[in-house]
C-alpha cells in the first residue's frame, strides 16, 4: 500500500447516478458546464467565485462561495494520490480510488460532466461493511467534499484491517448509530429554526404560534399588528372564549435571549385563573427561568421546544407553513439496548 494520502473526498455521480458510467472509465467529475475550463481562471477562490456570479447569475448570494468552493477544491486543493470514495447510486455499493492525474476540461466524454479527474478505483465495498457514521458522512449535500471524520475506516477498508461484520451484529456493534440519528435531528432542528427567524419575524411569527396553537386544539385570537399591551395571542378552549383555561400568550422572534423583566411584563396582564406563556426563537436568561419556575399559572417556551412541537404537529400544519419549512418524513437509525453511544 503507497503511503498514506494528503486527504481523503468524497464525490457524488449526479443527484440520480447519471455520471456513473464516466466514473467506470477511471474518473471522478463535476458539472458546472458553463464554467467551461477552470485551468483559464485564476488559482484563487476570488476567481471561481466571479465567475459563478457571471455564469450563474440566477444563483443566490450564499450558493455562489459554496459551488466555487468545490470547484476551486477539486481543481487547486485535491492532489494527486489523494483517496476517493463514492457511493454508486446503479451499483448499490461503494469505490474507493486514488486520483492518478491533474484537474483535465474534458466535455467530450460525457455530457454534462465536462470537470474531470483520472482516478484509479483500487476497492469495492458494500454497505454493509461502513459504519453508518461513515455512510452518512458520504452522503453530503455537497457534490464534492472533504471526507474528515471517517477517513481512518476508509483506509482500513482499503487495506484490508478492517474485517466485515456479519448482519446479525452490525446494528448492535455500530456505535455511530446513535452519533448519526443525533446528527439527523440536529440538522432538522436547526433548519427549521432558521427559516422561522428568517421568514417570519415579528407579527408573522404571532401568527404562526398562534396557527401551532390551534393544531394542539386551541382557538386563538391574534392581537392586531402594532403596540399590543404585552400580549400578542389569547387562546382559549371555546368558541367565544369564556371557558377556562384563558392563554395570553406573548412571542419573541429575535435572536437575543428573554429577560425577567419580560416575563413578568406578562405575568403582569394576567387577570385571576388564566395562563401566561411566553414563546421564544432563542431561550431565557437565568434570572426569567428562576422567576417562572414555582408559578404554575406561567410557562416558557424556548426555540427548543418550539421545534419539537412543531414536529410533533407538523402534519397538522397550513400547507403555507409546511410550504415555509418543508420536510419529508424518514425513517432514522435508533441504537439497539445495550449500544453505549
Amino acid at each position: 500500500m503507497p503511503e498514506s494520502p494528503s486527504a481523503i473526498w468524497g464525490i457524488h455521480a449526479g443527484r440520480t447516478g447519471d455520471a456513473d458510467a464516466l466514473f467506470k472509465k477511471g474518473y471522478v467529475a463535476l458539472g458546472w458546464t458553463a464554467m467551461d475550463d477552470l485551468n483559464t481562471l485564476g488559482p484563487n477562490r476570488d476567481a471561481f467565485k466571479a465567475r459563478v456570479a457571471e455564469v450563474y447569475p440566477s444563483f443566490k448570494p450564499g450558493a455562489i462561495p459554496v459551488a466555487a468552493g468545490q470547484m476551486f477544491r477539486f481543481v487547486h486543493e485535491m492532489q494527486v494520490g489523494d483517496l476517493v470514495v463514492y457511493r454508486s447510486k446503479t451499483e448499490k455499493v461503494i469505490h474507493i480510488g486514488r486520483i492518478a492525474g491533474p484537474y483535465e476540461y474534458r466535455p467530450d466524454l460525457e455530457n454534462g460532466y465536462p470537470q474531470v479527474r483520472p482516478t484509479k478505483w483500487l476497492a469495492t465495498v458494500q454497505p454493509v461493511q461502513v459504519t453508518q457514521g461513515a455512510l452518512y458522512e458520504i452522503g453530503s449535500a455537497l457534490s464534492f467534499f472533504q471526507v474528515r471524520n471517517y477517513g481512518d475506516e476508509w483506509l482500513s477498508l482499503l487495506t484490508g484491517k478492517k474485517s466485515v461484520p456479519n448482519a446479525l451484529s452490525v446494528a448492535e456493534d455500530d456505535p455511530t448509530v446513535g452519533i448519526v440519528a443525533a446528527e439527523i435531528e440536529n440538522l432538522t432542528h436547526d433548519f427549521i429554526l432558521k427559516r422561522l427567524s428568517r421568514e417570519l419575524k415579528g407579527h408573522p411569527f404571532a401568527a404562526f404560534v398562534a396557527h401551532l396553537l390551534e393544531t394542539m386544539g386551541y382557538r386563538t385570537r391574534v392581537s392586531p399588528e402594532g403596540a399590543d399591551g404585552g400580549v400578542d395571542i389569547v387562546a382559549h378552549q371555546d368558541e367565544l372564549g369564556f371557558v377556562p383555561p384563558i392563554i395570553r400568550v406573548q412571542v419573541k422572534s429575535g435572536a437575543g435571549n428573554v429577560g425577567q423583566p419580560e416575563v413578568s411584563a406578562l405575568l403582569g396582564t394576567l387577570s385571576p385563573g388564566e395562563f401566561g406563556l411566553v414563546v421564544t426563537l432563542a431561550g431565557f436568561t437565568p434570572p426569567a427561568k428562576t422567576f417562572a419556575k414555582n408559578k404554575s399559572h406561567l410557562r416558557l417556551i424556548d426555540g427548543a421546544e418550539l421545534i419539537d412541537l412543531v414536529l410533533s404537529h407538523y402534519d397538522q400544519l397550513d400547507s403555507r407553513y409546511k410550504g415555509l419549512i418543508p420536510l419529508k418524513r424518514v425513517f432514522v437509525p435508533e441504537p439497539i439496548d445495550g449500544d453505549e453511544s
